[in-house]
């Protein structure tokens, strides 16, 4: 891992580790980082109500790797998901959500329709967006958490943490499947030390599916296991919308020791729910980000303070 660049005094740095569905075969990994580092800033500034040079986000790319082989035709039909694994995990999501058996079990003709619509009233979303994400979200899934040393999986990981070494940000961010892949880089790597650890609408702590496959596993307690904050992170904050079928069950606090704040809050649309860009310009976003913020303004004010050249400045 190499040495991070230089830091600017009057700039908050940042690593956004992105959910599912970013994987784009037309683009190399270096654009597709450089494009969604511009968006994720704009969403974020926009949200805090600052110009966007006073973000310096660095976007850690794996869905490249999730998703190495061309799509087959017919694999990525509308009503299929072939993946027994992806199969298993949602069964187990459904269940979670409360669904009747017959629909966790996939017993329905097209289950996967079925489920979608099903997972769409409870939620009031829209069904045909409700059936393409669960496909695509359960299929990522199932790649990254199908073996606990598979290649797939520590490649992920290891380019997130790579990422982190890198750019030494006070702030991770994580959305999505992110939230599991920053997790698990950041026990992987104890000696990476952050200050603010941010998840957003996550599964971390979706039983079976999720929270009982992450490595490291969780620890037995007396009535229940949990979770443990990786070590270099020094505070932890979650944000869940009520509304996200992804954010469950609610309270990650309850499944993870360390979790310094969990936050619930209405972010989403029927026809955006789940997206990266409506946690990033959220309200409790902007206040965990804001400290830094001001941090960063109140070295600059100081640094100005000092008798010296004046620079001229944008």
């Amino acid at each position: 891992m190499t040495a991070a660049p230089v830091a600017r005094a009057d700039v908050a740095r940042v690593v956004a580790v992105h959910g599912v569905g970013y994987h784009n075969r037309r683009l190399t990994p270096k654009a597709i980082r450089a494009d969604h580092a511009q968006h994720w800033t704009r969403h974020l500034t926009d949200g805090l109500g600052v110009e966007p040079d006073r973000l310096s986000v660095d976007f850690a790319y794996y869905a490249h790797l999730l998703n190495p082989a061309p799509v087959t035709q017919g694999q990525n039909a509308a009503d299929s998901l072939s993946d027994p694994l992806a199969r298993e995990l949602m069964a187990q999501w459904l269940t979670e959500l409360g669904a009747p058996a017959p629909i966790a079990q996939g017993k329905l003709t097209r289950p996967l329709r079925a489920s979608a619509s099903w997972v769409a009233e409870k939620f009031s979303l829209d069904g045909r967006l409700t059936e393409l994400f669960v496909r695509l979200f359960f299929s990522e899934v199932a790649t990254y958490l199908r073996h606990d040393d598979d290649p797939v999986r520590l490649s992920a990981r290891e380019e997130v943490a790579d990422r982190i070494a890198r750019q030494r940000p006070q702030v991770v961010i994580a959305h999505s499947l992110g939230t599991v892949v920053a997790y698990e880089a950041l026990h992987a790597h104890p000696e990476l030390q952050v200050d603010l650890f941010l998840t957003l609408g996550s599964p971390l702590a979706l039983p079976h599916a999720v929270f009982h496959r992450l490595d490291p596993r969780p620890v037995a307690g007396a009535a229940r296991s949990y979770g443990q904050r990786p070590p270099g992170v020094r505070r932890w904050v979650n944000i869940a919308d009520p509304g996200d079928p992804v954010a469950i069950p609610p309270g990650l606090d309850r499944a993870f020791h360390g979790v310094d704040l969990d936050l619930t809050t209405p972010v989403h649309a029927a026809f955006g729910f789940h997206h990266a860009k409506n946690y990033l310009r959220c309200a409790p976003m902007a206040e965990q980000l804001a400290p830094f913020i001001a941090g960063t303004a109140e070295q600059t004010a100081r640094e100005a303070s000092h008798p010296g050249p004046v620079h001229a400045t944008d």
